[in-house]
């Protein structure tokens, strides 16, 4: 476990070197606090929770920001070093190559982490200092953020499948990149076009739990914008939710098995490859 802190904290310096954690925290605070301030200005005539109405706007945002920001930063983690000459020195010592990956992931995640909870914080915080909302609506926020980092940890974990089976980082790129779209864009689009087309018939709830869940950008909209009632009532999401029948739980662990499934995939792709 000692190898994987060392790489893990490498890669938590060369982020902290490279500006990746201040770009990343300056770019989520920015448009955190536009989301917050601008998003919430007018729930003081129609009488509703400021930071309801944020968590609805963060909770977009970070669908389509963080995956972007996660396979941007993982898309070359092994095919990068690969070209570069610097996983075979780093094979050298004695580390296994789970350790690698295992080590790499969590420096990601971590670079991740901090600029996301600085980044939504300081949203948060300045809302707190302006009337804030009640504990109810302060526990979604904080499961907002976790459960984003997590669906950023997912990415993290695609992006390094690719760069463990691809041969150079162009390719890495472009793939990472159609990933992106797929997940955030095209797969909703698919969804809604088939519900339009079959006008929901022969699409019962099981089957759409298991559409939904196959998604992890439409398990982390679902968990936070369905799992708290004040929240879903402002997001338009109470139908949905009401038709899934998905208990927070299964979404959060639907998360977790997209950065599980992913992390072991790289971790055995990279085992077999030539260095």
């Amino acid at each position: 476990m000692r190898q994987t802190t060392i790489i893990a904290a490498k890669e938590l310096r060369d982020g902290l070197r490279n500006r990746w954690v201040l770009a990343i925290t300056l770019l989520l605070a920015v448009f955190a606090l536009t989301l917050a301030f601008l998003g919430a200005a007018p729930t003081g005539v129609v009488k509703v929770s400021p930071l309801g109405v944020t968590i609805v706007s963060l909770s977009s945002l970070t669908v389509f920001l963080l995956p972007l920001i996660a396979l941007l930063l993982s898309y070359d983690a092994i095919v990068g070093e690969i070209d570069r000459g610097t996983m075979g020195l780093l094979l050298a010592y004695p580390v296994a190559r789970w350790q690698v990956v295992l080590g790499k992931f969590l420096g990601h995640c971590a670079i991740l982490a901090i600029a996301t909870v600085v980044g939504y914080g300081v949203a948060g915080l300045m809302l707190g200092l302006n009337g804030g909302g009640d504990a109810e609506t302060w526990r979604a926020f904080a499961m907002l953020v976790a459960t984003a980092v997590l669906l950023g940890a997912v990415f993290i974990a695609l992006g390094y499948l690719v760069s463990a089976t691809v041969r150079d980082c162009g390719t890495a790129g472009g793939i990472a990149i159609g990933i992106w779209l797929f997940f955030v864009l095209i797969y909703d689009m698919a969804l809604l076009g088939l519900l339009v087309a079959t006008q929901g018939q022969g699409i019962d709830g099981s089957v759409l739990n298991w559409l939904l869940l196959a998604n992890p950008t439409d398990a982390f909209r679902l968990f936070n914008l369905a799992g708290t009632p004040g929240v879903a009532s402002l997001s338009g999401l109470s139908g949905l939710a009401a038709q899934v029948q998905l208990r927070p739980a299964a979404m959060a662990g639907a998360l977790m098995l997209w950065v599980l499934v992913p992390l072991a995939g790289t971790v055995a792709v990279f085992s077999r490859r030539q260095v």
